[in-house]
């Protein structure tokens, strides 16, 4: 059965033996060299058009256009331990229990920077802001909810509206309400009639509801500017 052809034998052209002397020094005897024929080079005007022709076809591809809206959902879950501070939306709620994390664990703040991050097509907050970076050890929360800010207008964004939800069984969210939109509307630079804030109870079911944990979801919806 015939073998394929080698590598060599599709690139070189054997010629008969050549016995006329080399100039090169160290070269084999004249008896012994062989005399080759090199494949000629493609031009490079061939050379770059075989390259292109075997681009990956997403590199001609082009960009989509700039979508008049986009829609992120975000959300967030923390266990809540004794002798720790509860922030939500960045205020400092009286209670016997805060949030475990390992920047300050406002639960609502972190909702609404992945839903802002979500829209945009963006990591989430955890690859952007990683736990593992020290940075971030016991960090204020604004931080995060200001770069996101600033990722949506570098991006030609601006809030559309924005409906979060927290999920907790205690403390009762009704008397900090306001406060916590109010600085919420404060941080992300919008009117508060575009921001809402809703709470509710677990119904004392699984780690919710039996004061464990808190959670929250967060929908934006970003408009061009």
């Amino acid at each position: 059965m015939a073998t394929a052809p080698n590598a060599s034998s599709l690139l070189l052209v054997s010629s008969p033996i050549s016995t006329a002397p080399r100039a090169r020094a160290g070269s084999f005897p004249p008896s012994a060299q062989p005399s080759l024929r090199l494949r000629p080079r493609p031009s490079p005007a061939v050379a770059a058009a075989v390259q292109a022709e075997h681009q990956p076809a997403v590199a001609a591809t082009p960009k989509p256009p700039a979508l008049p809206f986009r829609v992120g959902h975000g959300f967030d879950l923390h266990r809540l331990e004794p002798n720790l501070p509860l922030i939500i939306g960045g205020i400092n709620i009286p209670h016997d229990r805060g949030c475990e994390a390992h920047s300050d664990g406002d639960v609502l703040l972190h909702c609404v920077v992945d839903a802002i991050l979500g829209a945009l097509g963006l990591p989430d907050i955890g690859q952007i802001f990683p736990d593992s970076d020290p940075r971030w050890k016991g960090a204020d929360s604004s931080v995060f909810m200001k770069e996101a800010v600033k990722l949506m207008h570098e991006a030609g964004y601006e809030l559309g509206n924005l409906d979060a939800t927290l999920i907790l069984q205690k403390p009762k969210i009704s008397p900090f309400k306001e406060t916590i939109r109010s600085n919420l509307c404060d941080l992300l630079g919008a009117d508060p009639s575009v921001v809402n804030l809703k709470a509710k109870t677990h119904e004392k079911v699984d780690s919710l509801g039996e004061n464990r944990s808190i959670a929250a979801h967060t929908v934006v919806l970003l408009m061009r500017k």
